[in-house]
């Protein structure tokens, strides 16, 4: 029988750049929250080698996809010489910003490791993750987290009731933007490059307190200049759900998804039809009750 892992996404509630390090990447603190929609992954012990198949023919299915890196590092660190098919059904969109395909690694090694009667402790699965990525090791555990460093040290926080009964609203306009150019495009934006050390841990709290205006006054992202600045159309999107009640909109990592959070599920589902209407059928839609 093969073992199945539903694979989440995330968004960031804050992304604070806090400058850029000897080592090429930025120190940032990001405030993760877990988002319940799907990608699915299977694992099947199967002959020998690894062999991964995907739903998208988009997403290459050689050492360049994550889950493939994932399990090769998992075999090596593990020991296990058994052959494994992996199946991704990718649900979620590409480069969206959403950590999609963080989490499929993250649930990579998780599933294998569950498959094969865990070889490895969950410390040595945090330590493969963060050689992998920045975000992987937040999809690890299932809680909302504070993230340091390159966002690979996670800090689990607890179930915010604040937003119970709330809901989100997340919208993919079918193009992605690249992560490693946004981060580049911040010489432009010193101000947001060099943040202000924080703002994410104040949103955790007000959240905790249970005081959500205080809260959503303090949702943040840096990258937003950039990529706001050469796609204006995500400026529009997001206007146009304050407009029609949203209590805070946002871009997700680095981009291209929007989200914003409705005060109950109704209020973001009446939007969907005047966002069509105002931006057409293209582009991936979503709402999620919290």
């Amino acid at each position: 029988m093969p073992t199945t892992r539903s694979s989440p996404c995330k968004v960031n509630l804050v992304l604070n750049i806090l400058g850029r390090r000897q080592d090429g990447f930025h120190d940032l603190e990001t405030l993760f929250f877990p988002v319940p929609l799907h990608d699915e992954l299977s694992f099947q012990p199967s002959g020998e080698g690894i062999r991964l198949t995907c739903s998208n023919p988009d997403l290459p299915v050689d050492g360049s996809n994550l889950v493939m890196r994932a399990a090769l590092r998992w075999a090596e660190a593990s020991g296990i010489r058994e052959g494994v098919s992996i199946h991704l059904e990718k649900r979620l969109p590409l480069a969206a910003g959403l950590g999609a395909g963080s989490a499929n690694a993250a649930v990579t090694l998780l599933g294998l490791n569950e498959a094969f009667g865990a070889p490895l402790s969950p410390d040595r699965l945090d330590e493969i993750a963060a050689g992998l990525g920045s975000d992987i090791n937040f999809f690890l555990q299932p809680h909302p987290a504070l993230a340091t460093g390159r966002g690979e040290r996670i800090q689990p926080l607890g179930r915010f009731g604040v937003l119970s009964g709330t809901a989100l609203f997340l919208f993919h306009p079918g193009f992605g933007v690249p992560t490693p150019w946004a981060f580049r495009e911040l010489a432009d934006f010193p101000e947001c490059r060099d943040g202000r050390p924080g703002r994410a841990a104040a949103v955790a709290d007000a959240l905790g307190r249970g005081d959500l205006s205080a809260a959503v006054s303090g949702f943040y992202n840096g990258l937003e200049a950039p990529v706001l600045r050469k796609y204006p159309i995500l400026a529009l999107h997001q206007e146009f759900l304050r407009n029609h009640g949203a209590m805070a909109t946002l871009m997700s990592g680095s981009g291209s998804t929007t989200f914003a959070l409705f005060r109950d599920p109704s209020s973001a589902e009446s939007v969907v039809p005047a966002f069509r209407a105002e931006f057409g059928s293209a582009g991936w839609l979503a709402t999620v009750p919290l």
